[in-house]
């Protein structure tokens, strides 16, 4: 993720690590036959912060691309705005 500034690309890893922490939970929490209550729980908690990484990456592709139009085009991904709102759509 090139256009992301140092903030934003710290923020995302530590979304990500939040979710495979959680995620190792749910695998030990299905390895030790907890309820589906508790699985599910976890589930639903890694879902969420994958789901909030993915929007910090998504937006900050659109904000380099609103600010910086020539250099997004440029850039080694060049997303043009139909493939960004794909993306965005590809999350919900």
């Amino acid at each position: 993720m090139k256009e992301a500034d140092p903030e934003t690309q710290r923020r995302i890893v530590n979304r990500l690590k939040r979710a495979r922490g959680q995620l190792d939970s749910v695998i030990s929490a299905v390895e030790s036959g907890d309820g589906c209550r508790d699985v599910v729980t976890q589930l639903s908690a890694v879902s969420t912060a994958l789901d909030r990484a993915g929007f910090v990456v998504v937006s900050s592709a659109m904000q380099f691309c609103i600010t910086d139009p020539e250099a997004a085009a440029a850039s080694e991904d060049g997303l043009t705005v139909e493939e960004l709102e794909k993306l965005f759509l590809s999350l919900s």
